[in-house]
Parts: structure tokens; C-alpha cells; sequence
């Protein structure tokens, strides 16, 4: 397979719905909008969810529970993926250099999924208990960033 002999998915390139354009192109007169009815009037749109004046789903279900809006998030990042770099410095530029982190400034955790063998200097913004532990067992340290 090569750039000559690429095609798109079987219907991935439709045509337009070009509607009122006379009888002939099967979307004329009603212009595909069905006779009378609330979604045949101009200007009409209807909410996400309307349900014909039903009361819709996301109002019938029952709230839960709270969001907090001051909450901190954290990539996380396991033992065992550490391991396999290869490199005895891991530092937020690292890391964002390998595409693990989406902005350089992101927060970052450590847990200790996994097993280490090699001393590594791991740089992150927090450490599990277990990821600590077994980073400074296997000769290692674990710096807090900020």
C-alpha cells in the first residue's frame, strides 16, 4: 500500500444535502422536514435530550454525590514503566520528551506498580508510600518537585 493506491472508507465522501432544490432531487418541497410538526418550522431547535415534552432522562435519574472544583489532578505514572527507559535522571522534561505527559507543566504522581532494579533519581511531584519505598530499596531517590 502506497500514497498511488489509497482510498477512502466506502461512504466517507457523501455530497451535501442540498434541500428545496425542486421536486426532482427527492428533498423539495418540505425540504426532508416532513409536513407541519415542531421540527418543520423555521427557527425551531430543540434541546439535547428533548423528549417531547416527556421529562428527559438526565432529569428523571437522581443527582449523587458532589464534584469538588479545587481538586488537584495527577498523571500517574507506574514502577514499572520507569524501569524500562533506561536512563538514571527522570525529570518532568523527560518525561514530557517520551510524551507522557500532554503539557510540561502537569503534575505528576509515582506509584509503585512493579518492580525496580536499576538506582534511579526519579523527579516528580508526588511519590506513593510503596513507589518510595522501592525506589530508595533499590539504591535510588525520589526528589519532590515543588
Amino acid at each position: 500500500m502506497n500514497l498511488s493506491n489509497l482510498r477512502a472508507p466506502k461512504n466517507a465522501n457523501r455530497n451535501k444535502k442540498r434541500v428545496g432544490r425542486g421536486m426532482g432531487s427527492g428533498h423539495g418541497k418540505t425540504s426532508a422536514r416532513g409536513h407541519k410538526g415542531q421540527g418543520s418550522r423555521s427557527g425551531s431547535s430543540m434541546m439535547r435530550g428533548f423528549e417531547g415534552g416527556q421529562m428527559p432522562l438526565h432529569r428523571r435519574l437522581p443527582k449523587r454525590g458532589f464534584t469538588n472544583i479545587f481538586r488537584t489532578e495527577y498523571t500517574v505514572l507506574n514502577l514499572d514503566r520507569l524501569a524500562e527507559f533506561g536512563e538514571t535522571e527522570l525529570t518532568p522534561e523527560f518525561y514530557a520528551a517520551k510524551g507522557l505527559l500532554k503539557r510540561r507543566n502537569e503534575l505528576l504522581k509515582i506509584l509503585g506498580n512493579g518492580e525496580l532494579t536499576v538506582a534511579l533519581t526519579v523527579h516528580a511531584h508526588k511519590f506513593s508510600k510503596t513507589a518510595q519505598e522501592k525506589i530508595e530499596k533499590a539504591g535510588g531517590k525520589a526528589v519532590l518537585i515543588g
